[in-house]
């Protein structure tokens, strides 16, 4: 029979071992594994985009909230994120604390094809091409007229690009 301490670090090793391989496993399956976007490719794919004061960006698979943080911060954004790793969630909801920014940021634990977008005016993604591809049907029902789409190293597949620069392309909805 194990000692309460070290039955307590069994089980808590248990629960740190299914977390981390729900948090590597879970994103795979929704559209990507997280590989952080560097800094300076974030700002660029916002100023690409024209993201405005007041506006709505949803970053998904917003990882560990960078995205979020530099849209509120520096561009006077909104920001919405959408991650489905419970401990980059987890992160993010400690960073917007951290930095006071809770009025202008939120982050949602789900899977970006089960959230709504209507009210997005600009959109963030760095998703494996099939995954890209699987969200088409979903922007051209729910995204309104005018709002941007970001693809970070994968392109939108049959969709116009309208300002691109070093791997970012910036599409915008297609008129119905």
């Amino acid at each position: 029979m194990l000692s309460a301490p070290l039955s307590s670090l069994l089980w808590l090793a248990v629960i740190l071992s299914l977390l981390s391989f729900f948090s590597t496993t879970l994103p795979f399956f929704a559209g990507a594994h997280w590989v952080p976007t560097p800094v300076s490719t974030v700002r660029r794919m916002l100023r690409l985009a024209n993201v405005q004061p007041g506006e709505t960006v949803y970053d998904l698979g917003s990882g560990d909230g960078r995205v979020l943080i530099i849209a509120a911060r520096e561009f006077g954004a909104r920001a919405v994120g959408v991650e489905i790793d419970p401990l980059k969630y987890l992160w993010t909801r400690a960073m917007i604390a951290l930095l006071g920014l809770g009025d202008r940021v939120t982050v949602h634990r789900a899977n970006f094809f089960d959230v709504g977008l209507r009210g997005a005016d600009v959109i963030t993604l760095y998703l494996l091409p099939k995954a890209n591809a699987r969200l088409l049907p979903k922007f051209e029902r729910e995204l309104k007229p005018g709002a941007r789409v970001v693809a970070y190293a994968f392109a939108l597949p049959a969709w116009p690009v309208v300002a691109e620069a070093k791997n970012v392309k910036v599409y915008c909805l297609p008129p119905q």
